[in-house]
């Protein structure tokens, strides 16, 4: 399945619009991380465990987008997008969304 940003697809025509596909998941910190954390916070740098949580957490959400576009009959999707939001001290959500469409070459 071709995901893509933009609203085309260079050398395709969009010939069937079929909604907005969206996968999401909900990740909660782990203690050991967070002691980690407090203690990369006094040195600076990056917290590679977040990094890796937090693009684990986007791999999984656009999987689950892919799979609903899928059953909806797109084999694309456009205007792809990522969003996170905090849902309650300690967990965030991370939402991959677009519009899942029919494609075919021009």
């Amino acid at each position: 399945m071709i995901v893509a940003t933009t609203k085309e697809i260079a050398g395709k025509k969009i010939v069937k619009t079929l909604g907005v596909a969206r996968g999401s998941t909900i990740r909660a910190r782990h203690l050991g991380r967070d002691f980690l954390a407090g203690l990369k916070m006094l040195i600076g740098g990056e917290i590679k465990s977040y990094t890796q949580m937090l693009a684990e957490a986007r791999e999984e959400a656009l999987e689950r987008m892919q799979a609903v576009a899928k059953e909806m009959g797109a084999n694309a999707i456009v205007g792809m997008r990522f969003s996170s939001v905090m849902i309650m001290s300690g967990t965030a959500e991370s939402l991959a969304y677009g519009t899942a469409v029919v494609i075919k070459d021009n």
